[in-house]
């Protein structure tokens, strides 16, 4: 089982929320004052105009209609259409409906009918833009004289082409209107989604960066925390050891923390990266195949009789020795885990154009030591280095005892440039 880390595909994850469209947002006191004086504008020259073209002989019911009720009606319309927002039919319906008996509420009607066309839903438009075109024919009707060309043949057709081109260019004004807030709110969506998309992938980097840091820690402190429990361990089983044997034993425990906290220091440093600046220093070389020496003469002053083997022909890519020195580094640290006092079998090869393999063999535990806790990440963490290589790792108990580790490695041809 490998040790992977779950990630999310940020894409899927923000495409699967389909947000939904909210309504429009609420107009500032000086958006609504200018829309309600250009109507009350509007709604007092329809008034005057109604007047002044009035007939002499009008019956007095609707003299006193038009300079009563009518500035009534179209006041109360005036409030209505406040509500237009929420609620947008019944708003336009009442008002188109009032406008059909009062001039003044054309302009409460007119407004209605445009903030409905921002809906762009013709189901609901249509209907109340016809009822508006029939309310402004029958107003017609109700003040005699307000059509001037009433007596003239085709003056009907001509008031109804007027009130169409009236619709028309107001649904288009209402159209247009809604089509920019749909842009407005979809480049909104946009710019949230991709913002969500920047953190979950910022969230994923850092997953990643943790899960990196935490297999470097183990790479660099349990080999060094393997060697310091065997020699602290060699002190309580064996007795016979001489004072120098023990104070050489002890200058080795301290050497080995010494180490284990300088490299602890080493790998910590990544996370103050942001607290860095020019002055401090580089990070050390990561290790590769030439510190192998050192790493076995480690493994043989702590008690493992290790034999190396190199039989590499050239110089291997960075990456594979690497992932070669960390192979052998875990391999030897779960020697000196399980089976201390082992002899162990260290052996790389390999050439240019071909692979490279490492191998760590030991032949089982000789000592009586208590057992050493079991993790397991080491491994797992070792296949998912090889494997992100292009390599492979294999691992098992031998039937004639003892363990093998044996992982395979590219080693590229380089590429030759004439």
């Amino acid at each position: 089982m490998r040790n992977d880390v779950p990630t999310g595909n940020a894409d899927s994850m923000t495409a699967s929320i389909a947000p939904m469209r909210p309504g429009p947002a609420p107009l500032q006191r000086w958006q609504q004052s200018w829309r309600l004086l250009l109507v009350l504008a509007f709604s007092v020259l329809s008034w005057i105009l109604t007047a002044d073209g009035l007939a002499p002989d009008i019956h007095p019911f609707l003299k006193f209609w038009l300079f009563a009720v009518d500035p009534i009606i179209g006041v109360c319309c005036m409030v209505l259409v406040m509500f237009r927002r929420r609620y947008p039919v019944a708003v336009a319906a009442i008002t188109t409906a009032a406008s059909a008996v009062s001039t003044f509420a054309s302009g409460p009607a007119l407004l209605a009918l445009c903030s409905l066309a921002t809906r762009r839903r013709y189901a609901e438009t249509l209907p109340v833009s016809v009822g508006g075109i029939a309310a402004g024919l029958a107003i017609t009707v109700l003040y005699p004289g307000l059509d001037t060309q009433n007596d003239e043949p085709g003056s009907y057709w001509y008031t109804a082409g007027i009130l169409v081109a009236t619709a028309l260019a107001i649904v288009a004004i209402g159209f247009a209107v809604g089509a920019r807030r749909e842009e407005l709110w979809s480049l909104q969506q946009r710019t949230e989604i991709a913002e969500r998309e920047q953190v979950a992938r910022s969230a994923e980097a850092r997953i990643l960066e943790r899960h990196r840091i935490a297999r470097e820690m183990h790479d660099v402190l349990a080999h060094r925390i393997s060697l310091v429990a065997m020699q602290a361990g060699a002190l309580s089983y064996r007795p016979d050891l001489s004072a120098e044997q023990v104070g050489a034993i002890a200058k080795t425990i301290a050497d080995n923390s010494r180490q284990a906290l300088e490299e602890l220091r080493d790998v910590l440093g990544v996370l103050r990266a942001d607290e860095l600046n020019a002055t401090d220093p580089p990070e050390p070389p990561q290790p590769s195949l030439a510190a192998l020496p050192t790493l076995v003469a480690d493994a043989r002053i702590s008690g493992l009789n290790v034999t190396l083997t190199d039989s590499t022909a050239g110089e291997p890519p960075m990456k594979s020795a690497r992932t070669a020195y960390r192979i052998v580094q875990e391999g030897l640290t779960n020697v000196g885990k399980h089976a201390p006092g082992a002899t162990v079998w260290v052996g790389i090869e390999g050439a240019e154009g071909q692979e490279l393999t490492v191998t760590v063999l030991d032949s089982g535990t000789t000592g009586s030591a208590a057992p050493a806790p079991v993790s397991g990440y080491g491994l797992l963490g070792l296949t998912e280095r090889a494997e992100l290589l292009g390599g492979t790792i294999a691992f098992g108990h031998q039937p004639e005892g003892g363990f093998r580790l044996r992982a395979i490695l590219p080693w590229p041809a380089s590429v030759q440039v004439s």
